[in-house]
């Protein structure tokens, strides 16, 4: 397959139709599905789902028990099944069906030219308003069956999954409606069977409020079934004797909506998503309670297999990727995230300090956006302890490459916060250490090596744990999950080392908006503000080499990739153990186009960028090679600091445990095969 095809990455294009309805007209029910169909075959879809009972129309009360009309229902279905032999998608139509001695409310399952199963709905609602109890029996307990009609032969009861063959993952359940409505489903039943992709064909009339009840049934689904959730009501045409419909439509995956219709159109309309199969995988092998839950309701399914066959080629992606998955892009929803975040750190150091009994911190303050940040939680716990913020012993340690401008935002930060601070220039004794190791810039040589540089960051480190000695008090890390990812710290004596981190679960990207957050919400005064704001424009730099006059400051970014990309090569990587060419091929849709998708509330224009296939390829492969192969170490030995994403965190007594001294070769390997040059 290509690279640039959906099919190849895991994902399956799944769709929630809803045509025009004619009231007991199922010839007319039937053109109206087929060309619904055909568009979905058009569009790639795997599967796509229509209304209950579309065929027949719902609220057609005592009809539904006329052979007439009976009848034209199954020649419609052999209609639609015919012709589907041109198509790709898997169509689960709503009809009525006799079986036995009764009717069924039922979804037809129909592939290439077969019916693949029959599905009737198990719970019948017979109140307030439905009286489906007087048409139909309930299918619930029916398995093993197979019913005919039409001259048509398929397995028939609630023990059906459909599994595509040529899909890894792709394998569908299907419940009606009201089944969706109990307290233990259908959609339970199927998705510990296996079910990834759970469908609902659903009539469901609409009144005040309902949609609302629909949507949180739906999410609710998904996400304790761990599947995609595709949802399929009755739209207009229906009957309007003594009810009205809106055709609400709506794909979610894992709990996360992924796409929903406009209600109440006047004519059909077709709701498509990619929802990731990989995914759903992932998530259950993590969660072990869901294999738990399977073994104790274990019960037999037939498993119905069928060839989709999808295109091989480019067919573009129906996803809304973030940009940065920990950032959302809408503006409540980061509030909430930035609130959290920020208050998770504040209250695992109050609870740090409370504990050990401690009444002072001691931070380094560079002027750079971890520091900073560390900082100003470190205010906020201290104020919460009814501490005088004197409390914390903030230096700042200038080297032989620390810039004015962040020099400047270091001291007016600290005074504007009434810390108790102090300026400790670290360039003799570095020099002297330089000297006494016998490194040829003690000599007078401008040698910039990892040692000139490290030399600085330890020595940085010591004096805090021995200031921290002589007042008493504990020293709080700045280093970020970013950078503990990438390996971008200095090993014991340096960076890496802390009595408590705060910010060991925040990644680079999130520290910027909560940031924002802090000034948009005025945890601060006006003067802490104004600094903040002058901090969040500076260029990310370590600040450890000298540059000449005019030069730009060593960067970060340019030895280690951007922290935007490196950030979603994380969160794919650690949330979901996603292989690296679907997150190369995630990362060109989120960042191939500056225009395309929305950015996070408060970014920057001038500093939002695009990144090419061959760019986000060539940051991947560092991102592997530090993640997987040279890191590891150091996260092994972190110290304490709170979880804050549910992205995950790194520490080996939390989300991440891996050996130090692994092999990066296979997600190298699947880089090599997999992504285009």
């Amino acid at each position: 397959m290509s690279f640039h095809s959906i099919y190849a990455h895991g994902f399956a294009r799944v769709a929630a139709c809803v045509t025009t309805s004619h009231v007991a007209d199922p010839s007319a029910n039937a053109k109206a599905i087929l060309a619904a169909a055909s568009a979905c075959h058009e569009q790639s879809v795997a599967v796509a789902v229509f209304p209950e009972l579309c065929l027949s129309g719902y609220a057609i009360e005592d009809l539904v028990k006329q052979d007439a009309l009976l009848d034209a229902v199954e020649r419609g279905l052999a209609a639609i099944v015919e012709a589907s032999s041109a198509l790709m998608t898997v169509l689960i139509v709503g009809a009525p069906l006799r079986f036995g001695h009764r009717i069924y409310n039922c979804a037809v399952v129909i592939h290439r030219g077969n019916v693949l199963g029959v599905v009737p709905k198990s719970y019948l609602p017979t109140y307030r308003e439905f009286y489906e109890g007087r048409h139909f029996a309930s299918g619930a307990g029916i398995a093993g069956e197979t019913i005919a009609f039409g001259g048509l032969h398929a397995p028939f009861g609630v023990d059906l999954l459909f599994a595509a063959e040529d899909v890894p993952g792709l394998i569908i359940g299907v419940e009606i409606c009201e089944d969706m409505w109990i307290p233990v489903t259908p959609a339970s039943e199927l998705a510990l069977a296996g079910a990834s992709v759970l469908i609902n064909l659903s009539g469901s009339p609409i009144t005040i409020g309902r949609a609302r009840s629909r949507a949180l049934l739906c999410q609710s689904t998904s996400a304790r079934c761990l599947a995609a959730y595709v949802y399929s009501a009755a739209g207009a045409g229906e009957s309007t004797t003594d009810l009205a419909w809106d055709g609400q439509t709506s794909i979610y995956e894992n709990g996360v909506l992924l796409a929903e219709g406009e209600r109440f159109r006047q004519d059909g309309q077709i709701t498509l998503a990619d929802v990731d199969l990989d995914l759903l995988r992932q998530e259950r092998a993590l969660m072990g309670t869901f294999d738990d839950n399977r073994r104790q309701r274990e019960a037999f399914f037939r498993r119905i297999t069928f060839a989709l066959k999808p295109p091989a080629t480019d067919i573009g992606f129906l996803r809304k990727i973030e940009r940065f998955p920990f950032v959302p892009s809408d503006e409540a929803l980061l509030e909430q995230d930035c609130y959290e975040a920020y208050n998770i750190q504040v209250a695992g150091l109050v609870q740090r300090m409370r504990a050990t009994g401690t009444k002072r911190v001691v931070i380094g303050v560079s002027g750079g956006l971890d520091s900073t940040h560390a900082l100003i939680v470190a205010a906020k716990a201290v104020d919460l302890l009814g501490l005088p913020r004197s409390n914390i012993l903030a230096y700042t340690m200038p080297g032989f490459a620390t810039g004015s401008e962040s020099k400047t935002n270091a001291l007016a930060l600290m005074k504007a916060l009434q810390t108790e601070w102090q300026e400790l220039d670290i360039r003799p004794t570095a020099t002297q250490m330089l000297k006494d190791i016998g490194h040829p810039f003690g000599k007078g040589e401008k040698v910039y090596d990892i040692t000139f540089e490290n030399v600085q960051a330890g020595l940085r480190t010591d004096y805090l744990f021995r200031l921290a000695n002589h007042h008493g008090g504990i020293v709080i890390g700045t280093g970020d999950l970013s950078e503990l990812a990438l390996g971008w710290c200095t090993y014991g004596v340096g960076d890496q080392m802390a009595h408590y981190n705060v910010n060991a679960g925040v990644p680079k990207t999130l520290i910027q908006h909560l940031i924002r957050w802090v000034i948009a919400s005025k945890q601060f005064s006006d003067d802490v503000n104004r600094t903040l704001a002058s901090i969040l424009s500076a260029e990310i730099s370590p600040e450890l080499v000298p540059v000449k006059p005019g030069e730009k400051p060593q960067s970060t970014e340019a030895s280690i990739g951007p922290y935007e990309l490196q950030d979603f090569n994380l969160f794919y990587t650690l949330r979901f153990g996603m292989r690296p060419s679907k997150i190369a091929f995630m990362a060109q849709h989120a960042w191939n186009d500056v225009a395309k998708g929305e950015w996070p509330p408060a970014f920057p224009t001038d500093k939002r960028r695009a990144y090419d296939l061959p760019e986000i390829r060539r940051w991947l492969e560092v991102f592997l090679r530090r993640f997987f192969a040279f890191s590891q170490f150091k996260r092994s030995a972190m110290p304490n600091g709170p979880k804050v994403s549910a992205g995950g965190s790194l520490s080996p007594r939390g989300d991440w445990r891996a050996p130090s001294d692994s092999s990066a070769a296979a997600w190298l390997e699947d880089l090599e095969r997999n992504v285009p040059k």
